[in-house]
């Protein structure tokens, strides 16, 4: 077996010997490999994974990463890494993807906005390699925000319809041209609740055209607290610039929005202040805008945290790094640089 390298086969048998508590030892004799062998070929492929049950990280070996590091390795012919070197480069792109919660495209955008100079020029696909391939120490596709998974709905030739319809306004009977999203002021609304135990509810507001986010921390998850939020902004901004800034807003069925007369009506006056519709049961999708930057909540705020122990300080800081997140929807720039973009 001397100089031949390991085949993706023998990399499977490492990983399930290796699983079964073989030593390295046990290892290389079963494969007919020196122990050194073994020894560099563990290190290569060991990585970081999540378990499904207890969401705690572990590290273990992985065919899969080390026949990818392989392969690559090969496809290099020797030569060093682009990022061998540029440790600067390295530093930063680790400290954005960790803690300030990056993804590695809107890293390599807020490098590009920003100026910032290093030695090493990448694109999205090469750092996602570098990524998967565990080049970046302490970085794994773990720490990444979740991928988006595309699936084609099926047609639905009769749709239900929103709970209450018979009072409430349902996203039926809302101006077709919203879907264009070329108007500003079109709200989705939603919750954002604590875990098991916990304390607090998270109000949250996503302007549909430029994904502006609003946040406001509430004490639970009741219609009466609810409407009072949206009173207090209200009395706040006042009823013609509310006009002005929440012309629409659409939720889903829950209990804590199902007093539409006092979300609608303003607190000054004996009239409307806003026009509010219902999505159909069942179909998050309705609010796309809105679950898509729940996500990016969650990257501060984990599931299952008590949301009381959160200071409005902190709230408020994750209100703006989202509407400073650099969107590949547009091109790049964030929520507020769209915003401004468009002079609103």
């Amino acid at each position: 077996m001397k100089n031949k390298y390991l085949t993706e086969r023998e990399r499977y048998q490492i990983e399930a010997l290796y699983k079964q508590g073989h030593s390295v030892k046990e290892i290389a004799s079963a494969l007919d490999r020196c122990k050194a062998t073994i020894y560099n070929e563990l290190k290569r492929g060991m990585t970081t994974l999540r378990d499904g049950s207890t969401w705690k990280d572990y590290t273990t070996y992985c065919a899969d990463v080390a026949q990818q590091k392989a392969v690559y390795n090969a496809t290099a012919k020797g030569r060093d890494l682009k990022i061998g070197n540029d440790y600067e480069f390295i530093d930063f792109v680790k400290k954005m993807l960790l803690e300030e919660k990056y993804s590695p495209y809107a890293v390599l955008e807020h490098i590009k906005e920003s100026h910032l100079e290093f030695k090493t020029s990448v694109c999205k696909n090469t750092l996602y390699n570098y990524i998967r391939l565990g080049l970046i120490e302490g970085v794994s596709m773990q720490s990444l925000p979740c991928p988006r998974k595309t699936q084609k709905r099926e047609k639905i030739a009769r749709r239900k319809v929103s709970l209450n319809n018979s009072v409430c306004q349902s996203i039926e009977d809302r101006d077709k041209a919203i879907l264009d999203r070329d108007n500003y002021g079109h709200w989705e609304m939603d919750t954002v609740v604590s875990g098991r135990g916990g304390k607090g509810v998270l109000l949250v507001f996503t302007e549909r055209m430029t994904r502006e986010e609003e946040i406001y921390k509430i004490n639970s998850k009741s219609m009466h607290d609810v409407t009072n939020c949206i009173n207090q902004i209200e009395q706040a901004i006042g009823l013609k610039k509310f006009r002005q800034r929440y012309k629409t807003i659409t939720c889903d069925n829950g209990v804590e929005f199902l007093d539409a007369d006092g979300i609608v009506s303003s607190v000054h006056e004996d009239a409307k202040r806003t026009e509010l519709y219902y999505c159909h049961p069942y179909r998050s999708c309705e609010r796309g805008s809105n679950e898509n930057a729940n996500k990016l909540i969650r990257r501060w705020i984990p599931k299952g945290a008590n949301i009381s122990i959160y200071t409005d300080n902190y709230i408020k800081h994750v209100q703006e790094w989202i509407n400073n997140y650099p969107r590949k929807l547009f091109n790049g720039l964030s929520s507020n640089q769209y915003r401004a973009e468009l002079m609103l």
